[in-house]
Formats: C-alpha cells, structure tokens, sequence
C-alpha cells in the first residue's frame, strides 16, 4: 500500500482511513458501525446456536464455530480503532499499538486460512467416508486441527511482526508499514511475500487435494440425489474459501503493478470487514440445521415470554 508519509513524532503514526477526507464522515461511520454490529451479532448467534443445540454437537459445526470466533476477534481488531479515527481529529496510532494490531491481524488470518483448509478435509471425509466420518473426525482430531490453526496463525505473526513501523491505511497492514522503512527492505519484503505464498500454498494444497477426491466420489455416485446433497454439503465452504482466498491473494502475492493505495484498501475492507459478516450468512442461510436451531432458539424465547406475560397477575 502507498502511503504519504507525515510523521507527528517518531512513535506514533497517522492512519489516514478508509476514505482520506470522507465528505460525510458521519455516513461512513453510520455504514461501518451497522457492518460491524451485524458481523458480531451474527457470528456470536452462530456461537451460541451451536453450543446449545445438541444436534449441531458435531465436527463440522465445532470447526465452523472456532471460524466464528476468529471472525469476531478478526473484525474487532481493526474496526472499532476505524470508527473511532472517522469521528476524532486525532487518528494516530503508537508504534506498539501497530505492531499489535499486526500481530493479532497475522494471527487470525493466517489461523483462518489452516482452518479453511482443514475444514475442506472434514467435507472430504463426509461426502468420501461417511461411515468413518465420527471415527476419523473424533474430538480429539477436531481439537488437533483448531490449535493447529491458532499455532500456524501465531507462527505467522510472530515471524512477520518484528518490522520498524501518516499510514495511509485504516489500519496496520503489513505492506502500509513497510513503505515507512528508510533502509533497503526488499530482504523483508522477499520474506514476507515466500510466507504469504507458504501460508496460502499448505492450506490451498488441502482443499484442492480434498475436492479432487470429492469430485471423483461425486463422479462415480450413481444417484442424483447423492450428487446434489454431496454439493450442497460443500458448497457453503467453497463460497467462504473463495471469498477469504481471492482477497488474501491480491493482497499478497500480486505484485506490486497490481496494487495502488485504493485498491488495497478496498479490497482490504472486503476481507477484514465484509468477509466477518458473510461467513456466518452462507453458512446459516444455506443450512438447514442452523436456520432449524435458530427457530427452535427463538421458539423456546417466544414460549418464555408468553410464560411471563401469563404470569403477571391481573388486576382487581
């Protein structure tokens, strides 16, 4: 990301927003705050449906829930800091609020590009093994492959933080920060752009391998009805990883006569606060069981209420 650089003082940096002089702030701030509000109420629904209904107790579901939480922590990380820049005339950041910032920011991206990748894994055995399917995915493989996620995400922070940080950004990306540099980065830049690719190159390898299998199951089903239901299982999480991979690959390994200041920024908004908000939608409103435990949440609400109501004595 090009940015100007206009330093206040030698530890903190200016963040110039999503839109740099927004001709209503207040409009903007209105648009982002309504995304925001709804990503997390939506994603913590997600949570809570899943932890209640017995019949969402099953590995897909836990996998989808973690992805709820790393969506939720993801969006809260640059945001709420967004929002508060648009309706303040100091929109700095400390140079050890930006290194944090970048740290959770690789942490949660890189954890949700393993998760992706594994859960392209657990849709492999449900379509190719269905009768295996609660013997290979036990919890215990199940809470493999989260804390194997959180750790890969973790590795990925730990290794690309450490880099000397008016940013002109709404947050603190990589790419933005590296512009800041005075000496000769491209040492850093080769690194960060081979891990961008590993980190994108080990999960994508996961859900090709596992769709490859699927797609030659699918092939040989003799039912269309097998077919369409082995389709439909997966095509919540194509849609998802579509979405999630387009994004994180412009803005990773493009290269740079690809990129300018807008682009990056608009595509940056995409993945850290559109994308929190449409994974639980396709998730929820293309699946049968969630929407099914969302009514029988409400339904149950619905019943307490009219229970309270009924209980108010009437008066004499």
């Amino acid at each position: 990301v090009n940015m100007a650089v206009i330093r206040q003082n030698s530890t903190d940096f200016i963040l110039l927003g999503l839109i740099t002089h927004p001709a209503f702030p207040g409009l903007v701030f209105a648009v982002v705050f309504s995304i925001f509000v709804v990503a997390v109420t939506l994603n913590l629904v997600m949570i809570m449906l899943i932890r209640v209904d017995s019949h969402l107790h099953t590995p897909m579901y836990f996998l989808l829930s973690q992805l709820s939480i790393m969506d939720t922590v993801y969006i809260c990380i640059t945001v709420p800091k967004m929002l508060h820049d648009l309706l303040s005339k100091e929109k700095t950041i400390s140079f050890l609020g930006c290194a944090l910032q970048i740290f959770l920011y690789l942490t949660l991206m890189g954890g949700e590009f393993f998760l992706l990748g594994l859960m392209a894994y657990d849709r492999y055995v449900a379509v190719c093994n269905p009768l295996r399917y609660s013997i290979i995915m036990n919890p215990r493989v199940c809470v493999l492959m989260v804390l194997g996620s959180w750790t890969g995400g973790s590795l990925d922070g730990f290794m690309l933080t450490p880099v000397t940080m008016k940013i002109n950004h709404f947050f603190c990306e990589i790419p933005a920060v590296l512009k800041l540099s005075c000496t000769d980065t491209s040492l850093y830049e080769t690194l960060m752009y081979a891990c961008c690719v590993l980190m994108l190159l080990i999960p994508i390898s996961f859900i090709s391998v596992s769709y490859t299998r699927i797609l030659i199951t699918v092939h040989h089903m003799s039912s269309a009805e097998g077919q369409c239901k082995a389709f439909a299982t997966c095509s919540s999480h194509i849609m998802v990883v579509s979405i999630f991979y387009g994004a994180a690959f412009y803005t990773n390994v493009l290269p740079h006569s690809y990129h300018t200041p807008e682009k990056d920024k608009v595509v940056s908004a995409f993945y850290t606060i559109l994308t929190p908000m449409l994974n639980p939608l396709i998730y929820s409103l293309r699946n049968r069981d969630v929407t099914a435990a969302l009514r029988k949440v409400l339904g149950r609400f619905a019943s307490s209420q009219r229970l309270q109501v009924g209980d108010v004595p009437g008066k004499f």
